[in-house]
């Protein structure tokens, strides 16, 4: 009978580990959900902080003509990080009202001013015999021309 009471009596030493293992367990469950709280406040701040880029984008928009948009675009895609810092500058400018209207050419010079060089694709067309063909093909022909005219020479 002394060795059942002995073993139903729980051991220091055994109470010891367990409370032991039983803090453990604690920390690494408060742990995580202490990194769950991080990692879902980080989420909401990189969404927010997402959601004021486009509102600020929208605004900047609504103040950019003759195919500001598309330099705006090209910008965003050649100068990210740059262009989402500048895009909150010109709407303070816009909202102290120093900027009425944005133009593409006045954009551009903006970038430039601060040293990004925007590659923007270019194309000259000419209006010729009431069709309109680009600048290359036309040089294309009358070049061609010129040499069919040397050629009967």
């Amino acid at each position: 009978m002394g060795a059942d009471k002995k073993s139903g009596m729980d051991d220091p030493d055994l109470e010891l580990i367990k409370a032991r293992k039983m803090k453990k367990l604690r920390e690494q469950l408060a742990s995580k959900e202490k990194d769950k709280i991080n990692l879902e406040h980080q989420n909401k701040t990189n969404k927010d902080k997402s959601e004021g880029i486009d509102a600020e984008r929208n605004f900047l928009l609504h103040y950019l003509y003759d195919r500001g948009d598309e330099v705006l675009k090209l910008a965003e895609q050649q100068f990210p990080l740059q262009t989402k810092i500048l895009i909150r500058k010109l709407n303070e400018l816009i909202r102290f009202g120093e900027i009425s209207k944005i133009s593409a050419g006045d954009l551009l010079a903006v970038y430039r001013s601060i040293g990004l060089n925007i590659r923007v694709d270019t194309q000259i067309s000419i209006s010729d015999h009431g069709k309109t063909i680009s600048f290359s093909d036309k040089l294309k022909q009358s070049s061609d021309a010129d040499q069919d005219a040397e050629g009967l020479l």
